[in-house]
């Protein structure tokens, strides 16, 4: 290029073209310093380092002063506790569904068309209100299937069948992708060698069955009573005409009755299926135990209150709730103790090093627990030893160990406790048995102690036993490892008192026994008076009554150590939590009072915009306040029917202020038709046919 013809060159037309020349100059500096690392660079490469090292989701508490090491401390512990309970529950599923998957999986062993007369085999499951079971029986009879190689299980859904060929292309995709992935699937098509067949041909399942000598093919719908009816029925005919080369087993999931869905099919439809009824267990049962081993466990570390536990139960009668979103609202109240709870690191296995923080043994000194703690030794006269724990952290440490391995203990003895009372009432067949989940929480409530109606009904019933019934019980009490004090000197006092005394044969019987006592009657005055009377009791009789009474004073006096009040043990705060607010908001949050609240009071959740960063003094209309709040604020005041123009010049008004001309009214109006938007998002005000420049009201606050 010729430097003297540059203009030429570079087609510059003096400023008037759009295209102008750009000259970038790069010193030497910068050009030597393009060749090293940024320091951005060099922060980047320690970046993952630092997230290794700070990987707890936790957040540091007592005002931010709580170290690392104690944060990371808190999440271990909960994560350690809660896979213990997540195990068990698991477990405790799995032992739920035992039962019903052995019946189903012998229905699937024994069930084949030529049984049935050429009939399609097929289970109807009732599921109830335990949705998840039948989900979870389908993939433990697939997993088992797939492991010896013997079949598998297609689940369907409503929507996988909006016509005949789309259920049947569904059907067959599933069926070969479960075993052989998408490209098998593919592969079915390309390598098959001569003409391609279509998708939805079932000689691609059968082909596919005599190949991997598939034996059982178990097409499951779900949620059979949604499936068109149409659909269905060509589907079941379709099935019916091909079950003597392709081994079908239809299930379908009834959440109705077996009456009802069988009504919506044909005569001819019907005459195609023979199977079984199946019925899953209901969702509150596997509710009930899940909670009962959370609770009761051996292992148990962390209880819920009495308080979160009624809430739990509340959501899971009025929600059908499965168990499995049961389990995960109990996993949200154990991380929220973790969370938010700083002296929940003394579950740990290192409470003892946890304790060498300051800050934490203050906050120790601070719980309700501990005031009351102190309280009751000052009533034992130990003035100096409360001092020393207020003043010393090494002695309120080992205050603390000791206390909370106590207080752990206590607590599994009161649910030992628990476990004896549901013996007794179940053994002693009390008239109105109580389930073990109300019996827990009147227990984590402390009112199981003082339920007088439970204890006299146990009383009772015991005291007419007979020595065999007695013999029974305590045969029922020794099995399940309750401690009771002597149990097992009571059965040997028992043996040797009945084969000393019995006569005939016969059981032995306290004075409390109906069949000790006698009915006389009397005619006084043409009335007949009945009264009555105790026989006279053999010296056998009189020894057993004896050893029962003595036992039932030793079983109540026990009753009463281990029933305790959770809430008056020392750091119960630690190993119990009972906060209802956390679980409440977040699985069943208000949202249209959080709404109201923030529309009505935006202060409450904004920094107010001003240079103090005070927020304001009153709660009145202000232009400090965000354009939604205003107009919603407005909207509070106004009637059923809102004149549009008159919302805007009330708008106009708060917004503009006294100096109107300092505001620019056309963004004004924008910001106007934005929040009245919003509001008609949020379904509070909608157009109304009876005036054309009226908005209809369509909520009311706090209804």
């Amino acid at each position: 290029m010729d430097p003297a013809n540059n203009d030429e060159g570079l087609e510059l037309w003096d400023g008037e073209s759009s295209n102008q020349g750009v000259y970038i100059y790069h010193s030497k500096q910068s050009r030597d310093a393009a060749k090293e690392r940024s320091s951005k660079k060099r922060k980047r490469s320690k970046e993952p380092s630092r997230q290794v090292e700070d990987d707890s989701i936790f957040l540091p508490l007592l005002s931010g002063k709580e170290p690392p090491d104690l944060v990371r401390m808190r999440q271990s512990t909960f994560e350690r506790l809660w896979a213990v309970q997540e195990k068990r529950c698991k477990e405790e599923l799995q032992k739920l569904d035992y039962g019903i998957l052995q019946e189903i999986k012998s229905f699937v062993n024994n069930a084949s068309p030529g049984i049935y007369g050429g009939r399609i085999p097929t289970a109807l499951v009732s599921i109830g209100s335990n949705v998840s079971a039948f989900s979870r029986l389908l993939d433990s009879l697939h997993q088992d299937l797939l492991a010896e190689g013997r079949g598998q299980v297609v689940l369907l859904e409503s929507g996988d069948a909006p016509n005949p060929k789309t259920v049947l292309r569904n059907i067959i995709r599933h069926a070969v992708t479960n075993t052989e992935g998408n490209d098998g699937y593919q592969r079915v098509f390309t390598d098959r060698p001569g003409p391609r067949m279509l998708p939805y041909d079932l000689n691609i399942l059968y082909e596919y069955v005599k190949e991997k000598s598939v034996e059982r093919i178990i097409l499951a719908l779900r949620d059979s009573e949604a499936f068109d009816q149409g659909v269905l029925t060509d589907l079941l005919s379709m099935i019916s005409s091909w079950c003597d080369r392709i081994p079908f087993t239809l299930f379908f999931g009834i959440a109705t009755s077996v009456e009802l869905f069988e009504g919506r099919l044909s005569r001819s439809t019907v005459a195609r299926l023979q199977g079984r009824h199946f019925e899953i267990h209901d969702a509150g049962d596997s509710v009930d135990q899940i909670y009962s081993v959370v609770q009761a466990g051996q292992q148990t570390r962390l209880w819920l209150g009495a308080n979160i536990s009624s809430h739990l139960f509340e959501r899971a009668k009025d929600h059908f709730q499965s168990p499995e979103a049961f389990i995960r609202q109990v996993k949200y109240a154990y991380m929220s103790h973790f969370f938010a709870n700083p002296v929940s690191v003394l579950l740990s296995d290192q409470a003892s090093t946890a304790l060498r923080q300051k800050e934490l043994c203050q906050a120790l000194r601070n719980l309700p627990s501990f005031r009351r703690h102190c309280e009751e030794l000052l009533d034992e006269g130990k003035y100096k030893y409360v001092r020393e724990l207020l003043d010393d952290d090494s002695v309120l440490a080992q205050e603390v160990i000791s206390s909370l391995q106590n207080n752990l203990e206590q607590m599994q003895n009161l649910f030992e406790g628990v476990r004896a009372v549901e013996i007794l009432q179940t053994t002693l067949q009390v008239p109105q048995i109580k389930k073990r989940t109300e019996l827990l929480i009147r227990a984590t409530s402390g009112d199981l102690k003082d339920s007088l109606a439970i204890m006299t009904d146990i009383v009772i019933r015991a005291r007419k036993l007979d020595s065999n019934a007695f013999a029974d019980l305590l045969a029922v009490l020794s099995g399940h490892l309750i401690d009771v004090p002597n149990l097992e000197e009571y059965r040997t006092d028992l043996d040797t008192l009945v084969k000393s005394h019995s006569s005939g044969g016969g059981p032995l019987r306290s004075e409390h026994d109906d069949q000790t006592s006698t009915v006389h009657a009397t005619v006084t005055n043409k009335r007949i008076n009945l009264s009555k009377g105790k026989k006279k009791l053999t010296s056998g009789d009189i020894l057993y009554t004896r050893l029962l009474e003595n036992f039932l004073a030793k079983l109540e006096t026990y009753l009463n150590t281990v029933l305790i009040q959770p809430s008056s043990l020392f750091l119960h705060e630690v190993f119990i939590f009972d906060l209802r607010n956390p679980l409440k908001d977040s699985f069943a949050p208000r949202a249209r009072f959080s709404i109201e609240r923030a529309l009505r009071s935006p202060f409450d959740y904004l920094v107010a915009p001003s240079s103090d960063s005070q927020l304001p003094e009153d709660t009145n209309l202000s232009s400090r306040q965000p354009e939604t709040a205003i107009l919603y604020q407005l909207y509070l005041e106004s009637g059923s029917l809102i004149n549009v123009f008159d919302l805007w010049k009330a708008f106009w008004t708060i917004i503009g202020g006294e100096d109107e001309d300092a505001c620019d009214e056309r963004l004004a109006l924008m910001r106007f038709y934005r929040s009245l938007a919003e509001l008609k998002a949020l379904g509070m005000v909608k157009p109304t046919k009876k005036k054309v420049d009226h908005v209809s009201k369509t909520t009311w606050m706090g209804l």
